[in-house]
């Protein structure tokens, strides 16, 4: 006999091994089956509140640009740089995010910096997540926040007492099944008082988190009687994070059509003071 046939013989011929299989057999079963029910419970636990408040927390943060929108339509809209970060955590869970945004020719040169504070919605409103943006006592102290090491960041406790006077609140809602974003929402329909430029008196602020961490943000500015006076007027202003393959491109002047450099700023965030 062949030196093949011998083993198979020996092999069906020896209890250890008939024992062996069936171990291994319950072992592997076992394994399914615990491997199941950890998935059922996964698809079926459900989301909470402070789920939600996490998710766009982690949305909100980041690089991202509007270069895509800038080049589709330059005589309205600018490429920003918009980058967020983490920044400290209130007693309550509540998130606090540093902001800032700038040219992308001078990231490092912010024109707008603030203090997100995102949190579930009480339990009475009819949202998910609760956005409020806040003023930073002495804004100059935190330009350049995320950019920086973490040793050389204002601490958590000073950023919680550099919060200062609130600006807006937006309130989101899970998007319907089937719709590109996750979370959107407004300010509410009066909007807040803001006296930024042109005799405004209010500002309304939408925004919408999609996937894949873009941002959609449109603010605007009114006056007494109702006129829009600052703000785009075609559609929120579109940040999307940059491929880090790309990042570098971003910054390069032969990759994006020059701006005019009188034109003035209207409208660039949705989260305006």
């Amino acid at each position: 006999m062949c030196p093949g046939s011998d083993s198979v013989s020996d092999s069906k011929s020896d209890p250890n091994s008939n024992g062996w299989s069936r171990a291994r057999g319950a072992v592997l079963k076992s394994l399914v089956l615990i491997g199941g029910a950890l998935l059922v419970r996964r698809l079926t636990k459900s989301t909470t509140r402070w789920d939600h408040a996490r998710i766009v927390a982690q949305s909100l943060s980041g690089e991202k640009f509007s270069k895509e929108q800038a080049v589709r339509d330059p005589d309205n809209y600018f490429n920003f740089r918009w980058l967020s970060c983490p920044a400290a955590d209130m007693v309550d869970g509540s998130k606090v995010l540093y902001f800032e945004q700038a040219f992308w020719r001078t990231p490092h040169k912010p024109f707008r910096q603030r203090f997100f504070m995102v949190k579930p919605c009480a339990k009475e409103l009819k949202c998910d997540v609760e956005v409020g943006t806040y003023a930073i006592r002495d804004a100059e102290e935190y330009k350049n926040f995320c950019d920086r090491p973490r040793d050389q960041r204002p601490e958590p406790e000073e950023v919680i007492g550099d919060i200062a006077e609130h600006l807006t609140t937006i309130h989101l809602k899970r998007c319907e099944r089937g719709k590109r974003c996750l979370y959107e929402g407004s300010t509410p329909a009066d909007g807040f008082p803001n006296s930024w430029q042109n005799g405004a008196t209010r500002c309304t602020s939408e925004l919408a988190v999609l996937k894949n961490n873009e941002i959609h943000a449109w603010d605007r500015g009114y006056d007494v009687d109702g006129n829009q006076v600052w703000g785009v007027k075609g559609g929120p202003y579109e940040f999307k994070p940059a491929p880090a393959s790309s990042f570098d491109d971003a910054f390069n002047p032969l990759s994006f059509a020059s701006q005019p450099v009188g034109k003035r700023i209207e409208g660039s965030f949705v989260l305006q003071e």
